[in-house]
């Protein structure tokens, strides 16, 4: 749909702020003065891999994903303008014109005015949206250990059983051990191992044989141009649809509405549960709301909730689905546990400068802006601890995890940390906040 003015509002520009709230876990949000420039996506991949591919932002314009708020700074109300609800996302923007900020949509919108500051309007905001859909309350939820930010793509089996044993042995508190990128064969080909890195099956046993539960990352939407899926099955993809670039590869999307194709997702979900995987990090997931032409002719958020349902049958309705680069307000309902911020990295600044890539820049000041959302929606997950010598900043990442509410989870090889950040692991790895932030 076309962009459409939907009202106007006068102001202040030297003291009102624009809330943008990005697309998907690893989009930009925060607040802007009117004459700043928010973060935008460094080039065409970024803005596919983390933004909202289809409405790039033209220069000058502010935008939000489903919300778009005005604070004139003066400690009058706040204006907002919010999609109806998680089903239906319109872009929102707001352009300054003189003394006034013109807002438009590409999409139906609802307007209200909110007390008590910025901060007040997004709990009444995130409190809106939940109902009908978010659960009423968020029970704790136990630390974990993951391997990614230690091993990479290069995991093997006995990392895991490593670190399991030295978890133990520490006192850190894991209950939960999540093998990450790097055991599977090729992006979509999940139940095939990657050789060198070992067993699922003995990785995920020992875990289970120590009394806590194991997890399992995968990207459920992406289908890789390298694997076998993409090879035997291009019926099963979304036709025109361009995941953009990773691995070293172009990346296209699994189509949930074929029969077969949503048949192979259940399957592969209940395969892991049957090794006794009960977390599944759902990650790139943004995939699944791109718009192409499918099996069936659903809009593209419809597609991703069902792909999220498709999930839950198959991993069980005990299991924990945790997501991660995903649309935010499509995923409510559907996802216990949501990153809300980019990926972390060693490195305090990011990649071209673009804080939708990882960092602890980019981590911490959208987690920050989306703590509101912790035990609203989901579990908030500011994505893990890094306490090893040679990460950049890395007591004021710790900071940043000690005054979040949500998921704590440890990824560095625990062999590798000093004293410091031994004990600032387990200083941290505690269980969830159950009340909202």
């Amino acid at each position: 749909m076309p962009f459409e003015d939907v009202g106007e509002v006068g102001c202040d520009p030297r003291t009102a702020l624009v809330f943008e709230h990005g697309w998907q876990s690893w989009s930009p949000t925060g607040a802007y003065r009117l004459d700043e420039r928010p973060p935008r996506a460094a080039d065409p991949t970024i803005q596919t891999l983390c933004y909202r591919p289809e409405t790039p932002v033209p220069d000058g314009l502010f935008q939000g994903e489903g919300l778009l708020a005005l604070d004139p700074g003066d400690g009058g109300p706040v204006e907002v303008w919010s999609a109806p609800g998680p089903l239906e996302v319109p872009s929102i923007r707001a352009r300054l014109e003189g003394g006034r900020v013109v807002v438009s949509s590409d999409g139906p919108v609802r307007h209200w005015r909110a007390e008590g500051g910025l901060d007040g309007a997004l709990r009444g905001w995130a409190d809106t949206m939940a109902t009908g859909f978010a659960p009423a309350s968020f029970p704790a939820v136990a630390p974990m250990w993951c391997t990614w930010y230690g091993y990479w793509d290069k995991v093997t089996e006995d990392d895991v059983v490593e670190n399991l044993r030295l978890s133990e042995r520490h006192g850190l508190g894991a209950d939960m051990f999540l093998i990450d990128d790097g055991y599977e064969a090729e992006i979509g080909d999940w139940l095939e191992p990657r050789p060198g890195f070992g067993s699922l099956e003995r990785a995920s046993a020992a875990v289970v044989e120590a009394g806590r539960r194991a997890g399992i990352w995968t990207a459920p939407f992406l289908v890789g141009e390298r694997s076998r899926v993409f090879r035997e099955h291009p019926e099963w993809l979304v036709g025109g649809a361009d995941a953009g670039r990773m691995w070293d590869q172009g990346l296209a999307v699994l189509d949930v509405t074929h029969p077969e194709a949503a048949a192979h997702l259940v399957n592969v979900f209940r395969s892991f549960g049957g090794l006794g995987i009960t977390h599944f990090k759902l990650d790139f997931v943004y995939a699944g709301a791109l718009r192409g032409r499918r099996h069936r002719d659903i809009d593209p958020i419809a597609a991703y909730r069902l792909g999220l349902e498709l999930i839950r049958e198959g991993a069980g309705a005990d299991a924990t689905l945790h997501g991660c680069g995903a649309p935010m307000l499509p995923s409510i309902g559907l996802v216990d546990i949501m990153r809300v911020s980019p990926d972390i990295a060693p490195t305090l600044q990011p990649k071209a400068g673009d804080i939708s890539q990882p960092s602890q820049l980019g981590a911490r000041l959208t987690g920050a802006a989306r703590e509101f959302l912790h035990a609203r929606w989901w579990v908030n997950d500011p994505d893990c601890i890094m306490a090893r010598p040679g990460v950049e900043a890395r007591e004021e990442w710790a900071a940043h995890i000690d005054a979040t509410g949500g998921l704590r989870g440890s990824s560095d090889p625990i062999a590798a940390l000093d004293d410091w950040g031994m004990e600032t692991t387990r200083r941290l790895m505690i269980p969830t906040r159950t009340e909202p932030s």
